[in-house]
């Protein structure tokens, strides 16, 4: 029932110079028409509705998902779109911004940590911790 976009002409391979000139802009569009569109994304809003309260009956395992991006990339509206079959009482929304001050006197992934999940919920977190990881803990704990 999926249609997929086709990724190929926007990798990059290992060593490749870019030359973002060359590169396409657009994505030729996967469905034929609105309808068409609205038809198979309330498919797979019912099917992930179904799979959540399989999940969280289950009681077992969490499942965290990470949106991350740049300010103004989008992140909100995808996790509204794609969230949007999901019951708001299993699931869980944590937004990154720049650390507090309570926050700056642990290290780095301690407000991360105090947002893990129970069981059977679904966390996003809205622009992760990746950056800080990388950069600030890199230089913090190598240089």
């Amino acid at each position: 029932m999926s249609k997929c976009i086709v990724t190929k002409p926007f990798r990059v391979q290992a060593g490749e110079k870019v030359d973002l000139g060359r590169r396409p802009t657009t994505v030729k569009p996967l469905f034929e028409s609105k309808k068409e569109y609205q038809q198979i994304l309330d498919w797979h809003v019912k099917k992930l509705s179904e799979l959540q309260r399989l999940h969280y009956s289950s009681d077992r395992y969490s499942m965290l998902l990470i949106f991350q991006g740049m300010d103004a990339a989008g992140k909100d509206g995808a996790i509204r779109h794609v969230m949007s079959g999901v019951n708001p009482q299993g699931c869980q929304v944590f937004n990154f911004k720049q650390p507090s001050a309570e926050e700056l006197d642990h290290d780095f992934l301690w407000r991360a940590n105090r947002r893990l999940l129970e069981r059977g919920r679904i966390g996003i977190f809205n622009r992760s911790y990746y950056e800080e990881v990388l950069i600030a803990g890199c230089i913090r704990n190598y240089c």
